[in-house]
């Protein structure tokens, strides 16, 4: 996977690259986060 984001560099800038790799990293934290928000409510009862 590193090698496929490797060779966008040149094609795409280095900024877009940073940022498409953080938004891959924290798309599984949100989506724990919308979850557990979402339970909260249920929890307090």
């Amino acid at each position: 996977m590193l090698e496929s984001w490797a060779n966008w560099i040149p094609e795409i800038g280095f900024p877009v690259v940073v940022t498409f790799y953080l938004l891959h990293r924290i798309e599984g934290k949100l989506d724990i986060l919308i979850e557990s928000i979402t339970a909260l409510p249920e929890k307090m009862r």
